[in-house]
């Protein structure tokens, strides 16, 4: 049975699974009815950070124009363009067991593409959602809903998953941040092109 968790909630993945490698980390959210003149184009990224909380290198953003990490651990399955339907909008696989060494936290982030020219924000988006499946079976481990606590935010990181005396942690961060994804990228420690 899956754990629900709240806000700033942080629960052990791989300790109270043994065994526990690969995972889906599972991302959806609604629109509301509001209409900006364009349609929401809403993306998940993975940062692949170091124990400073800064990525590796270009290669530890993984995201729609890079979807896979260096060694592999690290898989996005495509960019949804619409988020129409019910269940996942966009999943990252990670591969808990081949994460390098020389990443501590991997955060899973969500951001609106466009957002300042569509007049768009995450006060317009419900039913935000992250959880964690474990691939093998398909069974869901955990689940964070995001809430409705967003306003004129453009980029949300929705968890952290980290490691701790050998184990690997999940952390439900659900903090908002205006300036898109160029802010997240900055914030980890790229150059914005």
């Amino acid at each position: 049975m899956a754990i629900n968790l709240s806000k700033g909630q942080k629960v052990d993945l791989t300790k109270t699974n043994p065994g526990l490698t690969k995972t889906i980390v599972g991302l959806g959210w609604d629109t509301n009815q509001f209409d900006s003149g364009a349609a929401f184009d809403l993306d998940a990224s993975a940062f692949l950070l170091d124990a400073n909380g800064r990525c590796l290198n270009e290669k530890s953003f993984i995201f729609y124009n890079n979807l896979q990490s260096e060694d592999g651990s690290v898989l996005h399955t495509g960019d949804n363009r619409t988020g129409e339907g019910d269940g996942d909008d966009e999943q990252i696989k990670i591969d808990l067991a081949a994460v390098s060494p020389a990443v501590e936290r991997i955060a899973i982030t969500v951001t609106i593409d466009d957002a300042v020219a569509r007049n768009q924000n995450f006060g317009q988006v419900s039913n935000a959602f992250v959880h964690i499946l474990n691939e093998e079976n398909g069974e869901e481990i955990l689940n964070f809903d995001l809430g409705e606590d967003f306003s004129v935010e453009t980029a949300v990181v929705f968890c952290e998953l980290y490691r701790h005396n050998g184990e690997w942690k999940f952390n439900a961060i659900g903090s908002g941040y205006q300036g898109g994804l160029a802010a997240l990228v900055q914030a980890y420690g790229l150059d914005v092109q």
